[in-house]
């Protein structure tokens, strides 16, 4: 079955200039493929007809589907309707049932209608009104040579509000669409190019309707396994069968399968052991337990936290003993292995982790330099320490820490970590 290809092209000089950030392409890309359809481009453009034009001229030499959004609105600088008007050689006229919707609208709102919202109500004679039950602006849809063409607001619930009801509905009955099913598996704690090089033999072994793309993020990859064909109950089962493999090729690095943030899966491990937990952190500033707090129901496992940035407070808080800090310091083995079990014994809590090291940009030393950061973990029976070396900007040196600690909490819990 022939691909359906779909190209998006968002028109604004606010993205240009980084005034707004493009999230509908994001989430257009994701319905559009859960009905078959696979985006290949996404462009923006400023407002010029220029480059509009230019834009759509390329764009239908590459895609079946080209998705418009932005320029609908009633100031001079939006030009996408007068554009697209001239571009498929038609003239505008008033559409009653859009001008209609407009006067509801502002109806509701108490005042008039504007000259200026009556002009959004004329539209191309050669396109089909998307009707626009959420705003003043109609989206079209254009049919030229076997391609479609659709127009919509560059305001986000109405584009969404457009696609759900409308526009993703008669694609899906326009084109004959194959199925499109995505696996993902979440890994930590393995680079990209180690995880492509163990993956290797598994992956040329794969069908050739079943493609594998590496998601690298803050300290771990997501992997997604997709799948294309005509029978949807097939393609599952033949996805599930090669993720199924995976535990066996890469044991001690998957946390979860599906869209599971880490802090999301440790949580539930957790909550399914019945087991609590308390952070003790310095450099991290309390990002950890921010981490594990953003998750709905933490209080099942987590008890609370210490943030002990200054020394004079993991002695007073922490009980973290003179003797280690000044033989040590705060950044070393020793000291946060006591942070972790002290913090542990404070909230009565069955696992303890701290953080204790160099974030930058200033404060390294040749000893220790910037992203010398050790890590602990501390339940009944053991402490596990870690020492990490993050040669990275402030911020990023703490989530990379927070996302160490997790996993290792993950490892522990697993068995899964050595002495």
């Amino acid at each position: 079955m022939k691909a359906v290809i779909a190209e998006i092209i968002t028109i604004g000089d606010e993205i240009l200039y980084g005034q707004i950030v493009d999230t509908n392409s994001a989430w257009m890309g994701t319905e559009l493929t859960k009905i078959g359809v696979r985006v290949k481009q996404i462009t923006s453009i400023s407002d010029s007809a220029d480059h509009i034009v230019k834009a759509l001229d390329d764009a239908r030499t590459r895609a079946d589907i080209i998705l418009i959004t932005g320029g609908l609105g009633p100031t001079k600088d939006d030009l996408t309707k007068h554009v697209l008007a001239e571009y498929f050689n038609t003239t505008l006229k008033l559409h009653e049932p859009s001008l209609d919707d407009i006067a509801e609208i502002f109806k509701k709102r108490g005042i008039e209608v504007t000259e200026l919202n009556r002009q959004q109500a004329f539209l191309p004679e050669a396109c089909t009104a998307v009707r626009n039950v959420l705003g003043t602006a109609p989206g079209m849809w254009f049919e030229q040579e076997g391609k479609v063409f659709v127009s919509m607001p560059g305001v986000p619930f109405e584009m969404k509000r457009m696609m759900t009801d409308i526009v993703l509905p008669q694609l899906k009955t326009y084109y004959k669409t194959p199925e499109i099913i995505h696996k993902v598996v979440q890994t930590v704690g393995m680079p990209e190019s180690i995880l492509a090089d163990r993956l290797e033999a598994w992956e040329t072994n794969l069908p050739e309707h079943l493609k594998l793309a590496y998601l690298p993020n803050l300290g771990g990859v997501r992997l997604r396994l997709t799948g294309t064909g005509s029978d949807a109950t097939k393609l599952e089962q033949e996805l599930q069968a090669e993720v199924e493999k995976l535990p066996h090729i890469i044991p001690n690095h998957i946390f979860a399968f599906g869209e599971v943030k880490l802090e999301e899966a440790i949580g539930q491990l957790l909550k399914e052991r019945g087991l609590t937990i308390a952070t003790a952190e310095s450099c991290t500033g309390g990002y950890l337990a921010h981490k594990i707090t953003s998750i709905s129901g933490s209080s099942a496992y987590y008890q609370g936290s210490v943030i002990a940035y200054h020394n004079e407070v993991k002695t007073r808080e922490l009980n973290v003993n003179q003797e280690t800090l000044q033989q040590h310091g705060a950044v070393s083995e020793a000291t946060v292995r006591e942070m972790a079990e002290n913090v542990r014994q404070k909230f009565s809590t069955d696992i303890g982790v701290a953080t204790s090291g160099i974030t930058g940009p200033d404060g390294g030393t040749a000893e220790k330099p910037i992203g010398t950061i050790w890590i602990a973990y501390a339940d009944k029976d053991r402490t596990v320490a870690r020492l990490l070396n993050y040669n990275k900007d402030r911020l990023l040196n703490i989530e990379y820490t927070a996302t160490a600690v997790l996993n290792l909490v993950r490892q522990s819990l697993t068995a899964a970590v050595e002495e």
